[in-house]
């Protein structure tokens, strides 16, 4: 290996946000950093922020961030000294760690045996019980028989679950209910194992209900000094994955909250950890009982938390501590302050199972005086290839109650355009009277949200308002004559200049903007008006006087595809109207007859996994014709009529474009 002391030059072995965090980290030691990137990634702000970058390969991650040959020609082409891995890709393949150690780099993280150990769910519980660490009771022996696996099922009892035991994510993971749907449960969790970590070893592990999941960050040099630097709990999940994180958790009894804390210093001593590490564990309220979950052997998404409460710079630690120096703390240095929570913001829709946005961002502007590490910029591309995370929130308060009102201030001052995000599904998050009660849990979304979350949806006000904003947007501002006229003549009521009529794209009605700015009026189809005095659109901010009220709200207005839509701040939060000019409503309807219900398209960019039906198959309404990979997420597109399949135009492995033909249908009722 490489003299620790000597590297000056780091390689980020990731993307996005994560990149950019590394970066600032080594700028603060005064550490060169190195940008591997994908054809895709190009111009993202990752790379132009590098101070040195080299392309390893195409958008497919196979071909570049988990290409690890490629890494280390970009390495030894660079002249880095050192690797840092982030999170996600490469970050605990003890392999890849391995691998960099043996090209005389330093891999900044903990050494290649302790990822392997931490990386076998069966491994890990082992060495936790081997530290007094207490772990969930079930089966991890090596006899993996359909017969002892059952037997032991049938020991345990229900409910529990089958996981993969090189799993995470929640893959390689099912929940049994009832022992007869135990073998069935086996097969599939082994399956999937395989298919997504090639190791198709499970184990078996009592289920908690109701239970939180809470964690501890540990910090420990190649001296022998571990240090924890508090607790976390990351209960909000949506199918394993973690959506809103916060420091320190919250309700915990201080003599567990202590225990928690030891429990993760002793496992990390036992194995030489060295390095940033979170242990986590499931909290079981009823019981007064925490266990072992995993061990995660890199920076976690939620490290800003920690650094928030503590005031400690984990990713600077990570990097002294690589350079062989000890930690010049104590645990007694360690100090708490206030209560932080990150919001991860996603380009999904959560209204629409979470499905995946992409496309190109117009407007971003996030809300001053909060932490945002973000992976994008006005002008980024969000493409389908990666992980649908483009930025964290983080906020920072005296208690929990500031840090939510915080939180969502913030979500409320963030403005984007272009693409979709989560931002408002996490607002419901975080002001639902669970989250607020810490009555939330590991799986409780569907209790939070029973028939499903829907997006929040403008009052009639903020319906007009919006069509101020795009008239105001579409208005000319020359003082030619013929500007006057503008595109409106064709609109404009008798005698009223300036008037023109817009439709939400879901009615009939027209919503009627009439008067000449600075003051103009909006009259919706239910009679309601509402006139505004010195209205402006300025710099994405509609502003102006209500009643003699000043206001000033986001109003950003961009161009869809066959319509206009405006992102206006409202008491819901950011609210997307869709508006369209009576042009519009003309060619939609022209093009009607070119692309019916009866031709299947793609709804985003993606990669086809399946085609699950062939020409002359019959299908119904919701049959499942296509899968479409996009962003790390499976999308089944369904038949939007019933009838027979007439021609298929993509095939598995195919790259698509959204709004990409996919399958034609003969309807079985013709219109």
């Amino acid at each position: 290996m490489a003299d620790k002391m000597s590297f000056t030059r780091v390689l980020i072995a990731n993307r996005g946000e994560i990149a950019r965090r590394i970066q600032r980290g080594c700028r603060a030691l005064g550490v060169e950093t190195v940008a591997v990137f994908s054809e895709a990634d190009r111009d993202a702000p990752f790379v132009v922020e590098a101070d040195h970058a080299v392309c390893i390969g195409g958008a497919a991650p196979a071909d570049s961030y988990l290409n690890v040959d490629a890494i280390l020609d970009a390495a030894r082409v660079t002249g880095a000294g050192a690797v840092h891995p982030g999170y996600g890709f490469l970050s605990e393949n003890a392999g890849f760690a391995a691998a960099v150690e043996g090209a005389g780099l330093v891999f900044i993280g903990p050494d290649a045996d302790a990822i392997a150990m931490m990386g076998s769910k069966i491994e890990a519980k082992a060495a936790a019980e081997a530290a007094g660490v207490p772990v969930l009771p079930g089966y991890r022996g090596e006899d993996q028989s359909d017969a002892r696996l059952l037997e032991e099922a049938q020991t345990l009892g229900t409910p529990f679950l089958v996981k993969a035991s090189a799993g995470g994510g929640g893959r390689g993971m099912r929940l049994v209910t009832d022992l007869a749907d135990a073998p069935e449960a086996i097969t599939s969790a082994r399956s999937e194992a395989k298919g997504a970590f090639g190791d198709a070893a499970v184990f078996l592990e009592r289920y908690a209900p109701r239970a939180r999941h809470v964690e501890v960050q540990v910090l420990g040099d190649s001296h022998g000094t571990v240090l924890h630097l508090g607790d976390r709990d990351c209960s909000l999940q949506r199918n394993h994955q973690k959506l809103i994180e916060e420091a320190p958790a919250a309700d915990l009894p201080d003599a567990l909250r202590d225990d928690m804390r030891a429990a993760a210093v002793r496992l990390a001593q036992s194995i030489g950890y060295r390095s940033a590490g979170t242990v986590e564990y499931l909290y079981d309220p009823a019981r007064g009982e925490y266990y072992f979950l995993e061990m995660n052997t890199r920076l976690q998404v939620e490290h800003p938390v920690t650094e928030a409460i503590t005031g400690i710079d984990l990713v600077e630690w990570q990097l002294r501590i690589a350079r062989g120096e000890a930690l010049s703390l104590a645990q007694s240095d360690v100090r708490f302050n206030g209560h932080a929570i990150e919001i991860r913001i996603a380009a999904e829709n959560p209204a629409e199972n979470f499905r995946p946005e992409t496309g190109q961002i117009t407007l971003w502007a996030p809300p001053a005086g909060v932490r945002l590490d973000s992976g994008v910029a006005a002008g980024s591309v969000v493409g389908h290839h990666y992980d649908s995370m483009l930025a964290k929130l983080i906020v920072h308060a005296p208690d929990r109650a500031g840090a939510i009102r915080q939180a969502v201030a913030a979500i409320d001052a963030f403005a984007v355009g272009g693409v979709g995000l989560n931002l408002s599904y996490q607002r419901a998050l975080l002001t639902h009277a669970d989250f607020e009660a810490f009555r939330h849990h590991t799986s409780g979304l569907p209790e939070m949200f029973p028939g499903g979350w829907t997006q929040p949806i403008p009052d009639a006000r903020d319906i007009g308002l919006a069509a101020m904003a795009l008239h105001l947007h579409l208005a000319p501002t020359g003082g030619s004559p013929w500007e006057s006229l503008g595109s409106w003549r064709l609109t404009a009521a008798a005698g009223r200049p300036g008037a023109a009529s817009y439709w939400t794209t879901s009615e009939d009605d027209p919503i009627r903007i009439s008067g000449t700015p600075p003051a103009l009026s909006a009259l919706l189809p239910d009679g309601q008006s509402t006139t505004v005095e010195s209205a402006t659109l300025t710099s994405d901010r509609l502003s102006g006087r209500i009643d003699g009220v000043p206001f000033s709200r986001i109003a950003h207005v961009e161009r869809a595809r066959d319509h206009w839509r405006v992102h206006l701040q409202t008491s819901a939060g950011i609210c997307a109207v869709e508006l369209r000019t009576l042009e519009d409503r003309h060619l939609v309807r022209a093009g009607a007859g070119g692309s019916g219900a009866d031709l299947l398209t793609a709804p985003m960019p993606g990669a086809v996994a399946e085609v699950r039906v062939a020409p002359g198959d019959r299908v119904a309404v919701g049959d499942t014709l296509v899968v479409l990979e996009a962003m790390k997420l499976l999308q089944s597109l369904p038949a939007p009529v019933a009838g027979i399949v007439t021609e298929i135009y993509c095939a598995p492995g195919d790259t698509v474009a959204g709004h990409a033909p996919l399958v034609k249908l003969d309807p079985e009722e013709k219109t």
